[in-house]
């Protein structure tokens, strides 16, 4: 027996889980699990949400939250994914756990003393509008590599990581300003002293598939150097230096540790030693976006801490949808939680791994999932268990009949199921999870041609020997369905133990226990109902009707001649300017539009002084709505330019003109 430790990669707690997260790392990860269980070998399966870094601080920003609000819900959003689609997590914790923070801290402290991580002085992207240094999610430009619009930390587009301060035209993702460079420091991780460990592991790891080792052999002939481990935040593990105030751990030096800290906790509850599990066998399943981090950043910080390496890291490929890229921002995306409400689970476990191996792309269609279902869980498998349980029932009183001077047929038949665990269990242990699924399939078939071909119901009548192997044989294939589907589609696999009346099958070997002659079965139920045109339809609609909504607020700054017919543009004349307490950027102003004198609050006072404004003629919206900034009340809005603040000045103008 052997003691396996199985991670999925972390989900980022800034969004509820959707299809491409579960192909690429959750259901793989629970068919491997499942599987090694039933062999029984000692599986510990563990995740956690990953809760610090800059997007959930971005969002908390805009949401005018604390970071920890944001990742709470999400985690506890991503918890009800999880367990919708019967992922058998033993450990699901959080980045933000107490013991997490120790773990991260203490891992940080033993590469520190060791030398491997280092305090350096350098330059850094500084936006004196908010007054701090931006971390790289907070700066947004132009990649200098292939040109397209990218953040600070890489570009979408072309895949290369990138400096903030190699941008072209930053600016600020909180107030849009051009951030300028500064002089600061961080601490380095010495990746460029693991070159040669790097390498090694990945070329002489006979475990690894050949996506990952590809993947990062490419980074490896570009020469590793050293990673930036820290950021400048409020949000995030504090570097456990004296010296280093205000500085946090970078996500990525630290959400690695998620696998330990889940895994940490875990042996707490049980009284069972994680690192036992670490020792023997280590499994990472992960998308294909991380490969990198995981196959070269992990490994060098496990070999400067004296930690054994995974022992293989597998990547699934991308999902795309009905043809795209899957956006969540265009809410381009089937999320977990919608699936759920419509589909059984089971189905899409089964979709999503027979539609493609693990290591290639693949398309997530309706259409497709629609036939899939019908022509192979209803045709094929729902077909086969309803005409063996309903014949058996019919001719046999609902009992396994006896099986005797069997034909070349039966024998021939015998033979296929009798193979099918361990052809199943071969592929699962390969990690070729769809080729036993398809195996599954394919003696499925071969169960129906057979049952055809032997005519049953006309048999019974005439040689009723050959109708009672004909369902005895049919019985027996049922009963291995329950045992080899069951890492794949579990609740389903349940079921069709129930029906053929044994225990819920715990070990892969119950599949090659026959059923006794005489053994009772339960009557048919529908197990795998046909997925109707309309209900396909009705998600269809939906995506596109989501993407609509989406490109209609994409739209939303577009006006028609009448929209700008309501907007009502005076000349006006400041009288009188002052500061506002307590604000660097607001002055109060009372400005002259002819009819009467407006007070208006306006964000001015980093590129005028007060006295400068005095009798300044400017454009006025007159029409807005009024509205308290600062808690003072603002009239209406003067028109100036966003980045310079330079007003509009129209002199030749009277106080009181309306522009059309």
């Amino acid at each position: 027996m052997s003691k396996i430790f199985i991670s999925c990669a972390l989900p980022y707690a800034n969004g509820p889980c959707h299809l491409g997260h579960l192909r690429s790392t959750y259901l793989p990860a629970d068919i491997y699990a499942r599987y090694n269980r039933m062999i029984n070998n000692d599986v510990l399966l563990v995740c956690a949400t990953d809760e610090h870094g800059t997007p959930i601080a971005v969002k908390a920003d805009k949401e005018n939250k604390k970071p920890i609000e944001i990742s709470k819900r999400y985690h506890d959003m991503i918890v009800k994914d999880v367990e919708s689609m019967n992922i058998s997590l033993d450990s699901f914790t959080r980045t933000t756990d107490k013991a997490h923070y120790e773990i991260a801290q203490n891992f940080f402290l033993d590469l520190y003393e060791k030398g491997l991580i280092y305090r350096k002085d350098i330059q850094q992207l500084y936006c004196e509008e908010c007054g701090k240094f931006l971390p790289d999610r907070y700066v947004e430009g132009i990649c200098p590599v292939c040109g397209a619009e990218a953040r600070g930390d890489h570009c979408e587009k072309c895949g290369r990581p990138l400096e903030p301060t190699e941008l072209i035209e930053p600016q600020c993702l909180t107030c849009g300003s051009t951030p300028k460079i500064k002089d600061t420091y961080q601490y380095f991780f010495k990746l460029s002293a693991f070159q040669d460990d790097i390498t090694e592991y990945i070329e002489n790891n006979k475990n690894l598939p050949d996506n990952v080792r590809n993947y990062a052999l490419n980074w490896l002939k570009e020469g590793l150097n050293d990673w930036v481990l820290t950021r400048d935040m409020d949000w995030g593990i504090p570097v456990p230096l004296e010296e280093a105030k205000g500085k946090v751990i970078y996500v990525w030096g630290e959400a690695f540790l998620g696998y330990i800290s889940s895994a940490s906790q875990w042996s707490k509850e049980s009284g069972i030693k994680w690192e036992d599990y670490w020792k023997d066998n280590v499994v990472h399943f992960i998308g294909k976006d991380i490969i990198y981090h995981h196959a070269i950043f992990w490994p060098a910080l496990l070999k400067g801490y004296g930690c054994k390496l995974p022992d293989t890291i597998y990547a699934g490929e991308f999902l795309s949808l009905e043809g795209q890229k899957m956006s969540t921002s265009k809410n381009w995306v089937v999320w977990i939680s919608d699936f759920v409400k419509e589909f059984e689970p089971d189905l899409l476990r089964y979709y999503l791994t027979i539609n493609a191996p693990l290591n290639k792309d693949t398309d997530f269609s309706w259409d497709d999932f629609q036939r899939r279902n019908n022509d192979g869980l209803a045709d094929v498998i729902g077909n086969f268990l309803h005409r063996t349980f309903t014949f058996t029932h019919k001719f046999f009183d609902g009992e396994v009949p006896e099986y005797k001077n069997p034909s070349e047929e039966d024998l021939e038949f015998e033979k296929l199921i009798k193979e099918l665990p361990d052809t199943v269990g071969e592929h699962i242990a390969n990690f070729d999870f769809r080729d036993g699924l398809l195996e599954i399939f394919r003696v499925t078939k071969k169960g129906n041609k057979y049952f055809n071909d032997q005519e049953p119901w006309k048999a019974v009548k005439e040689d009723k020997q050959k109708a009672a192997n004909t369902l005895h044989l049919s019985n027996q294939l049922a009963k291995i369905l329950a045992v080899v589907l069951k890492p794949y589609i579990p609740t389903k696999a349940e079921q069709i133990a129930e029906i053929v009346n044994i225990a819920n099958p715990e070990e892969w070997k119950d599949a090659k226990v026959p059923l006794n002659e005489g053994h009772k079965i339960n009557k048919a139920k529908p197990l795998f109902k046909k997925i109707e045109d309309d209900k396909i339809a009705e998600q269809k609609n939906k995506l596109e009707e989501n993407l609509k909504t989406e490109e209609d607020e994409n739209m939303s700054d577009i006006i028609t001649i009448d929209d700008f017919d309501k907007v009502e543009i005076r000349i006006g004349q400041i009288k009188e300017a002052e500061k506002i307490e307590k604000s660097d950027k607001l002055l109060k102003l009372q400005v002259d539009i002819g009819s009467e004198v407006r007070q208006i609050v306006a964000g001015l006072a980093q590129f005028y002084s007060p006295e400068e404004l005095i009798d300044r003629k400017v454009a006025v919206v007159a029409n807005l709505k009024p509205a308290k900034l600062f808690g003072t009340l603002s009239e209406g809005m003067l028109l100036a330019t966003g980045e310079s603040g330079a007003l509009l000045s129209p002199d030749e103008c009277e106080i009181g003109e309306r522009i059309q």
